[in-house]
């Protein structure tokens, strides 16, 4: 044995602070062996004196120590048996502090592991036998030990945990692999600490019992468990030997936050999806009601079997759309609402459609054009959106099953009943009202669009920016409108304006501009002024004819500049008009038009940029965004029935959705609009549009994605009137997220299984965001001892109970001391923090599962 290794081990043995009591360091060195009988002469330590016990000085040394020299600091070394009942310093020995020179106990001394543990540390002698081990062990920095906590951290230790921990112990093995034979971790405890010491504690803490063990049904066992606190155990019959009969909340909280770990979920999940097919979980989920287990979340199957009971019940004509909207919204804040995401959002839309179609049942009422004009801006519109909706879920995940048989009740709520119902009727009335005069009563014109609205402004001195957008349908503006107000300080409202006829841009954009009188040539040219009105250089002229500065730039060239240069483009500029074309450029194409409405999302992302590079960058407070056209899209394939010839008419420009033509006259099918309020019509035109949403038969592909008609989806054209307000100024409203509180009133748990109740203080609208928060008990160390439950706070409701949230949360089965302080967390998951922090009492008596 190395001396100076001793030397040192003894040195911080006199270093260690003074107990309760003492007031010098007295410690018995005990050579059994008399290795160190030669030695002992060379111990010098500063401080400290040493003396030699022997047979014969018993007496003599508990005199000195306790009469003659009662205050300084001895090493008292001896190679005798002391523990004779004649011995005169066995008080004094139990009240010092003993000291071992052999390996054991030198790597006692530096662990401060107690001498009275000296046969549970030779029990481990292998794992000791490391340097490695040895400095992993210390590193945890344990002030007082057990057998039980040597063997977890020596556990935790082998799975190179940074604290010990036997739920992080088991989580590390778990994830390694469910092979027993496999298993490095498992492996390296079974050579070091014992297979015995590993499936006791495990035993202990999660009530894992059965006479052959493994980890595969360890994993099982915890699963089921946790598990029967969503489902009643009685629905679990099949299972029921893999749910523990002691210390179920351990198994619900290890299995909670091993879902929530934000890697370490994907292991879980595989091993989640083997194992419900082991138990033949589908067997039990079948015969179970689905509000019996609506809330488990242990495995992938429930979120499956939800979907397809929703499914179902939609194909069967089961009414309860509110019900199912509920599930939905449930499943939202479980754990694997993510893997089946879009499923879910395609499910949601397909709900809101039937609800629509039941709201009207009777049908949708025929009334006259300026009735059905404001119904469609209020509700109908709403309709075309679910179906946007519905095909962006769909296209995330077009190869479900479930989505192949949505899609088919989706098209046929939409296209055979919606569309074909809506635009018959819109049809009459635009034939009775609008075709010699292309006007409604109370809705501004689109081509008055400058003149009531730009130029008034422009008037007053105000800088105007409008943005257009090609194509961009009014049900699309108005969620852009949505987000605008909940996510910037600004004001903005929507309306309609009347589109015209063509609903096709050249027409569109030309009534956009400022001009005294518009035109269309026999080649079809819309002219302005007299001018040209297509591509840009030629719309700046005619802008910079109404005002001198003004200019005007397409979307993607002010997205390429950084602030400087945007900065120094617009300086002095009075009218600003930005072009976009995200959603026309795609569905316009053959090719493209199946990702129309990704496009829209896109538009939806890309026009917000844009209204926020004029605030940020080039300080606009006055800003519009509108449309030259809405469009006419339907994903299943046009029928022969959905296309009409042109009927002989002499035309000279024929597209899908319109003709010009100098003739005049009712047409089979065919809606003729006089042109006369709309554009200057020295040469007479008229326009021919397909009655409903029919196509001609032209030639080419792409006839899914259309526009020209004058059906309401064509020609609602939507206005936002985007204001922007800074921070501080007269009637600005600071965006703020929802809140969220607790309502309990007691704060004492009394029992392992507890129910809480939260409330949102406010419902979403402008300005008040959704929250979504995680909430969870710990101790005053911060650790967590409880199971996480997310609340997705984005209730819109003005209804209180319809904001209200009721949670169950499960102790971990630990000792709970009534005096210390325990707490529930309430923290926001974008920003990491605690927005609520509620001191609880735990007093659970016995320790108890049962939930009274």
């Amino acid at each position: 044995m190395n001396m100076d290794e001793v030397a040192r081990a003894l040195q911080e043995a006199f270093l260690q602070p003074l107990n309760e009591g003492e007031h010098r360091k007295i410690i018995f060195w005990f050579d059994k062996d008399q290795e160190f009988t030669e030695y002992i002469h060379e111990i010098s330590i500063e401080g400290i004196k040493v003396h030699t016990l022997t047979e014969s000085n018993n007496f003599y040394t508990k005199v000195m120590l306790e009469e003659e020299d009662p205050s300084s600091n001895y090493l008292i070394y001896s190679n005798l048996d002391m523990s004779m009942e004649d011995n005169w310093l066995l008080d004094t020995i139990l009240f010092s502090k003993t000291f071992y020179a052999d390996k054991i106990s030198l790597i006692m001394n530096e662990l401060s592991i107690d001498p009275s543990l000296r046969s549970a540390v030779k029990k481990y002698e292998k794992f000791f036998g490391s340097k490695d081990r040895v400095k992993k062990f210390k590193g945890f920095e344990v002030s007082a030990f057990n057998e039980e906590s040597i063997e977890l951290v020596m556990m935790s230790a082998l799975c190179n945990l940074k604290t010990p921990d036997f739920e992080d112990v088991l989580k590390v093995i778990l994830m390694n692999s469910l092979d027993d034979n496999e298993n490095k971790h498992l492996d390296s405890i079974a050579k070091y600490v014992g297979l015995d010491v590993f499936w006791n504690a495990v035993a202990e803490r999660y009530g894992y019992e059965p006479n052959q063990k493994s980890l595969k049904t360890l994993f099982i066992h915890l699963t089921v468990t946790a598990l029967s606190h969503a489902v009643n155990e009685e629905r679990l019959s099949q299972i029921k030997n893999h749910i523990a009969t002691r210390n179920k909340s351990n198994a619900l909280v290890f299995i909670d936050h091993w879902m929530h770990h934000k890697t370490d979920y994907h292991t879980y999940d595989q091993y989640a999806g083997i194992a419900e097919k082991e138990i033949k979980l589908s067997d039990i989920v079948n015969q179970i009601p689905v509000e019996e287990f609506k809330a488990a979340d242990t495995f992938p199957y429930f979120d499956r079997a939800i979907i397809i009971y929703i499914a179902n019940s939609l194909e069967d004509r089961l009414e309860d759309y509110d019900a199912y909207t509920k599930l939905i919204n449930l499943r939202r804040a479980k754990h694997y609402y993510e893997r089946y995401q879009f499923i879910y959002e395609a499910l949601y839309y397909t709900v809101k459609m039937f609800e629509f179609h039941k709201k009207y049942s009777m049908g949708i009422p025929k009334t006259q054009a300026v009735d059905m004009y404001r119904a469609y801006v209020n509700d109908y519109h709403n309709m075309d959106m679910y179906y946007r909706k519905f095909y962006f879920a769909y296209d995330s995940e077009s190869n479900s099953e479930i989505l192949k048989k949505l899609k088919v009740m989706v098209e046929n709520l939409y296209t055979n009943w919606y569309m074909s119902e809506l635009s018959s009727h819109w049809s009459a009335a635009v034939h009775d009202e609008l075709k010699s005069n292309w006007a409604l009563p109370g809705i501004q014109s689109q081509k008055d669009f400058y003149r009531s609205f730009v130029s008034p402004k422009i008037y007053n001195g105000d800088r105007v920016f409008v943005i257009i957008s090609d194509a961009l349908r009014y049900e699309i503006a108005a969620e852009l409108a949505d987000k605008l107000n909940s996510e910037t300080t600004g004001a903005c409202e929507i309306q309609p304006l009347l589109g015209v006829v063509p609903s096709v841009t050249k027409m569109g954009m030309a009534s956009l501009l400022p001009h005294k009188n518009l035109e269309i040539d026999l080649s079809g040219k819309v002219l302005v002024n007299g001018k040209s009105s297509s591509g840009i250089d030629n719309r700046i002229d005619i802008l910079q004819g109404a005002v001198a500065d003004s200019t005007a730039i397409h979307y993607q060239e002010l997205k390429n500049m950084n602030k400087a240069g945007r900065r120094e483009t617009f300086k002095g500029k009075k009218l600003v008009y930005i072009y976009h074309d995200s959603i026309d450029a795609t569905g316009d194409k053959a090719s493209t038009e199946v990702y129309t409405f990704t496009a829209a999302e896109k538009a939806i992302d890309e026009l917000y940029d844009i209204v926020k590079i004029i605030k940020d960058d080039l300080s606009g407070t006055n800003i519009f965004i509108t449309a030259d056209h809405g469009f006419v899209y339907q994903r299943d394939a046009l029928e022969e029935s959905d296309k009409i010839e042109k009927e002989g008419i002499q035309a000279f420009e024929v597209k899908r959705r319109h003709l010009f033509s100098q003739e005049n006259g009712e047409r089979s099918g065919l809606l003729d609009i006089n042109m006369d309020s709309l554009i200057k019509n020295e040469h007479k035109i008229t326009t021919y549009v397909p009655k409903a949403t029919i196509r001609f038969k032209i030639q080419g592909a792409g006839a899914n994605f259309v526009h020209g008609g004058a059906s309401l989806q064509e020609i609602v054209v939507p206005l936002i009137q985007f204001k922007n307000i800074r921070a501080g100024q007269k009637n600005s409203r600071e965006i703020q997220k929802v809140d969220v509180k607790l309502t309990n009133t007691t704060t004492k748990i009394t029992n392992s299984l507890f129910n809480l109740t939260f409330f949102q203080t406010e419902k979403v609208e402008d300005k008040r965001v959704p929250r979504t928060v995680k909430i969870y008990m710990v101790d005053d160390a911060e650790s967590v001892i409880s199971n996480e439950e997310l609340v997705i706070c984005d209730r819109t409701s003005d209804k209180p109970d319809e904001r209200t949230f009721k949670l169950r949360f499960a102790l971990k089965s630990i000792p709970y001391d009534k005096n210390n302080n325990y707490y529930l967390i309430t923290k926001d998951i974008e920003t990491n923090i605690v927005i609520e922090k509620t001191q609880f009492i735990i007093n659970l008596g016995i320790v108890s599962d049962f939930d009274f």
